[in-house]
Order: structure tokens, then sequence, then C-alpha cells
């Protein structure tokens, strides 16, 4: 009989031996319920973009505009739970469970604080930021009324980013992917109900009125930002009530974050925080050479990017399988495993992403047509999906030894390597590609930046230098 998941994580956690046969089972076993939900979060966000792709170019351009943005934003509240969750990965792979419960409270009071003062901020740019992005008139109204919108939800966001990785590093992954998936239904219902106006029906033959309230681009965001709610609440119920690691409601302790806490938190968030203003300013900088090119190319880029999710699910998978089996393994001073799960994360990640861009290859005027109803955007976007498909091996590389690197608390050297990597080789020459071939010129630059992106992940978990070993909190 195959042995289940929390038998082969107690293997890890007491010192037992794990044969390959059972690392790569583990692997699968965490693997699966992540890549289920990037599945479904990458079906339903196809759906939710074509919904916006309906009503024309303008209103989807708009959202494009500030999605590297919001990507900013979001990677600022990522980057602070998993601070306070690999701290987390590492107590329970040394067994301190009681340890860990204290990370959970000092973080669950840092994080809240923190994403208050997030949603502020936003809230203070909404306006300019269209302006300074290069926005057109015709689409910088739009765009403020979807960021600020997306800004106001960001505390939920970050309450269900903590409870996501904090279940997840625990080895959980089945209930963040199941309520992941359940979050992308409700974005689904939501945007359907609040982007169109009512109107008329046709199913099964049957007629009926639709109720709606029309609210266009802002409809997105606030559909997306009930969905983030609703999970929000659900993951912390499970983190907090049921989980047999991490329940805290049964035992008394502080939420006064301590010095050390802190500390540990910082040393991993802080090389994130610094990667993520400089690598989305390098998406923003992306942005401002795109946008030049009129509402067709910025529409066709933001859609091309979410069809290109089609290929991240396997990888961001296995790179959330990685963080936790890293985590744990350092936790247990189980330095053999950190390098073997490593080594095996990374092969199943690269060989799942190729395949899979294979046919991104084959069908990309198919899945842009599912986002858009412009033939000229379709057609611009299926172009750039067929260059990019020659950088997904190198990008798998990337995210599934970046996520190991995480694991093991090791974010300063991987942020340097992401930085340095995304300004040198691809924007500044994507600065000049773009004027000669337009927006395919920027997917080469970005093709060929993913690649060497891959190969320096690579190098760096061939090393012994990244796996260190985090001082415990008290």
């Amino acid at each position: 009989m195959s042995e289940s998941k929390d038998i082969l994580l107690g293997r890890i956690r007491n010192g037992q031996a794990l044969t390959t046969g059972q690392q790569v089972r583990l692997t699968l076993l965490l693997c699966g319920p992540a890549i289920l939900a990037q599945l479904a979060s990458v079906l339903l966000q196809f759906i939710d973009a074509s919904m916006v792709g309906s009503l024309g170019a303008n209103p989807a351009a708009s959202i494009g505009l500030v999605s590297t943005t919001t990507w900013i934003f979001m990677g600022f509240a990522m980057a602070a739970s998993q601070g306070f969750s690999v701290q987390v990965a590492h107590l329970i792979g040394s067994n301190d469970f009681e340890g860990a419960r204290k990370v959970l409270r000092q973080g669950l009071a840092s994080v809240i604080l923190f994403s208050l003062f997030l949603s502020l901020a936003g809230l203070a740019i909404a306006g300019p930021l269209p302006h300074w992005l290069g926005g057109s008139q015709e689409i910088t109204d739009d765009a403020t009324a979807y960021f600020s919108t997306f800004v106001l939800f960001l505390p939920a966001m970050q309450l269900e980013f903590l409870g996501s990785t904090m279940l997840s590093c625990s080895g959980n992954m089945k209930v963040p992917s199941m309520l992941n998936i359940m979050m992308c239904m409700l974005d689904v219902i939501f945007n359907f109900m609040l982007i169109f106006p009512t109107r008329e029906i046709s199913l099964f033959g049957a007629a009926f009125t639709m109720p709606g309230a029309g609210m266009g681009v802002r409809g997105a965001a606030l559909g997306t930002g009930l969905a983030e709610s609703i999970t929000a609440i659900a993951m912390l119920y499970f983190l907090l009530f049921r989980s047999k690691e991490l329940a805290i409601v049964r035992e008394k302790g502080s939420f006064r974050p301590t010095a050390i806490c802190l500390k540990n938190a910082f040393g991993i968030t802080g090389p994130m925080w610094i990667q993520n203003v400089i690598m989305r300013g390098a998406h923003i900088a992306s942005t401002v050479i795109v946008a030049p090119l009129g509402a067709v190319a910025i529409a066709a880029n933001s859609f091309a990017i979410t069809a290109e999710s089609f290929c991240y699910m396997p990888g961001y998978g296995t790179g959330e399988a990685a963080t936790t089996l890293v985590g744990q393994s350092l936790g247990a001073k189980r330095r053999d495993l950190v390098r073997s799960f490593s080594r095996i994360t990374l092969v199943l990640g690269v060989g799942m992403m190729s395949a899979l861009a294979v046919v991104m290859y084959i069908l990309a005027p198919q899945i842009m047509s599912l986002l858009s109803v412009d033939p000229d955007v379709v057609a611009l976007g299926a172009k750039v999906l067929r260059i990019e498909a020659f950088a997904e091996a190198g990008y798998a590389a990337s995210i599934v030894a970046y996520g190991s690197c995480v694991g093991a608390g090791d974010t300063a050297v991987p942020s340097m390597l992401n930085l340095g990597s995304m300004w040198l080789i691809r924007i500044v020459p994507a600065i000049f590609l773009t004027r000669i071939y337009g927006l395919p010129g920027y997917w080469i630059a970005m093709c060929i930046e993913l690649n060497v992106r891959g190969l320096l992940f690579i190098w760096r978990i061939s090393g012994e230098r990244w796996i260190k070993n985090m001082t415990q909190t008290a």
C-alpha cells in the first residue's frame, strides 16, 4: 500500500530514509492539488478576460495598462506572507509546532497592518497612475476605476495569501488549492453579474432576462475583490480552527511580533520586496515601451500574457511544492533531501511546461480567439505567443528553482539574478527591438531573457551556498 503524504512528510521530520521513488511520490502528492488550482485559475482567468475583451479593445487596454502596477502590490503582499510562512515550514520540519503557531500569530498581526498601509498607498496614486504610464485619454478613466477598486480589497488579498502559504508550508496543499478553485469560480460569477448590464439571454432555446450591474471594468475589479474576501474568510477558518499543525484557537499566545521573528521575516521578505519593486518597475517600463504602439498592441500584449499562463500552471504548482519540501527538509537538517527535492521538482516542472509550450505553439490562434473578438488583437497575440513558446523551458527552471531557494530562505542572490536578467537582457534590448519589429520585438527580447534566467537559476541551485540555516524563532 502506498504511503500517504502525511506519512512521507513525517519521515522527513523524524530523520527516516526516503527512497527516490518515495521522494518523487511525495513531490507529486504536493504538486497535484497546486497544479489543479493553477489549471482552474487559468481557465477561469480566460473566461474573466474574455468578458472584458467582449467590451472592446479600449476596456481591455485600460486593465492591461495598470496590470503591472497591480502585480507590484500583489508582490508586496505575497512576499510579506512568505517571510512568515517559510519560518513555519522550517519549524514544522524540526517538529517545533508550538514555535510555528507563535510565528503564525505574529505574522497575522504584521500582515494586517502592512496590507492596510498598502491599500492607502494605492488609493493615493490611483488617479495619476494611468497618466504616468503613458495611457491615452480614452482609457485612463477606466484604468483609474479598475485600480482604485482593486486596492480597496488588498487586505482581503493579503489574508488569503497568508492563509494559503501557511497551509501549504505545513504540507496541506489540498485545502488552499480547493479554496483557490472556489475563488476563481466566484470571480467569474461575480464578474458576469457586475460587468454587464441587464440583458436578454437565450439558453437552449429559452430566452430570459439576466440582471446585471453594467459596471464595466470597475465591475471586474469588484467581482475579483468579493471573491477574494470570501476565500480569505474560508482560508483563515481552516488555518486557525482546523489545521492540525497550526490551529491556534484553543491556546493562548501573544500576537505582538518579536524582534527575532521580524528579523527572520525581513531576511526573507526584504530582498523579495526590492526584487518586486525593481522587477515590476521593469514590467512598468515594458508597459511604457508597448503603450505607444496603440490600443490593439496593449490589448494583444495583455491577453497574450493571460494566455501564456496556460503554460505557467505546472511551474508555479511545482514551485510551491519545492518551497514546502525544501523548507521542511532544511528545518529537519536533511541537506541531502534539500538537494534531492530541488532536482526532482526542477526536472518535473521543466518537463511539464515544455510539453504545454508545444500545445500553446500549435493552438495559439485558437487560444487568443477565446480572449478577444478583435481579429487584429487575435492575430498579433497569436504571433507573440508562438515566440514565447520557445522560452517556457527556461522560464520553468527559474520558477521552480526560485521556489526551492525561497524554501531555503535564500532570496538575496536569486533576487539579484532576477533583476540583472530582467533589466539588462530584456528591457534594454526591447527598447530597440520594439522600434524595429513592434510588439513581436518586445516578446523576442523576453524569450531570450527567460532562457538566460533559467540557466542562471540552474547554476544557483547546482551549488551549496543557497542552502542556509535560519535562526529558529523562540
